[in-house]
């Protein structure tokens, strides 16, 4: 199972920017569908953006469109998160998420099986 751990997350204006990487532990990182989750108080963890392995594909929530830009380097064993025109609605704490079997495309917390611990994105108005 990969080792996930986040960094990036922060307090910004609205409008700003934030970019959020999460490093894995082992040598297959290509081996794993990536993805990032985020999880407001009291709602559900929720899909943001995920990545294919080797980065082909990519798939994003609807309100992030635009906004948000997921990639990878598989060289150096991370996943990013580039998130610009933030607003105070992507306020919430951001998972990265990895999987190596999917079934299709996984896009729901229960379609991947490992998980970083989370960092805080705080965005101010």
């Amino acid at each position: 199972q990969v080792q996930l751990v986040e960094s990036g997350g922060g307090l910004v204006q609205a409008g700003g920017s934030l970019r959020l990487s999460c490093g894995a532990s082992g040598r297959t990182f290509s081996a794993y569908y990536m993805g990032w989750f985020r999880q407001a108080p009291g709602k559900e963890r929720e899909f943001v953006a995920a990545i294919s392995f080797r980065g082909a594909s990519t798939y994003y929530t609807d309100s992030v469109k635009g906004r948000f830009t997921i990639s990878r380097d598989n060289a150096k064993n991370t996943v990013y998160l580039q998130m610009n025109s933030l607003k105070p609605e992507d306020t919430a704490v951001y998972y990265c998420a990895a999987e190596k079997f999917p079934v299709g495309v996984p896009l729901s917390p229960g379609d991947f099986g490992s998980w970083g611990q989370g960092t805080q994105v705080t965005v101010s108005s």
